[in-house]
């Protein structure tokens, strides 16, 4: 049976803000960084990635900027935002507490 390389459920708005505190992507870039950083594990869709960037807009988390990419072409760079921040660190430690006790209960049906 393939494998799915979809994100898991729930955490792709968590992946694109911890991905830009390292500094300012475009959309595209962001896909590419999340599935290099999960050692090719995992594959951000366009359908899922575009309207995840417009709720991160719509809450403040990130603002965006037109910029010109590596290649020449206009793109729209994401900038994560002081709220954003604070943002990914309140989902990120959620993840974790969430994983944790998952693993808690998998190591316990043993």
């Amino acid at each position: 049976m393939p494998r799915d390389t979809g994100v898991p459920s729930g955490t792709l708005i968590m992946m694109v803000l911890q991905v830009l505190r390292n500094g300012p992507l475009h959309g595209y870039a962001i896909a590419q960084r999340i599935h290099l950083l999960s050692g090719d594990e995992l594959r951000v869709e366009e359908g899922s990635l575009y309207p995840a960037l417009q709720k991160l807009l719509m809450q403040g988390w990130v603002k965006a900027v037109w910029a010109v990419s590596e290649s020449g072409r206009k793109v729209r760079e994401y900038h994560l935002t002081t709220s954003g921040r604070k943002q990914c660190e309140a989902e990120v430690n959620e993840y974790e507490r969430m994983a944790a006790a998952v693993k808690a209960v998998l190591k316990g049906a043993r």
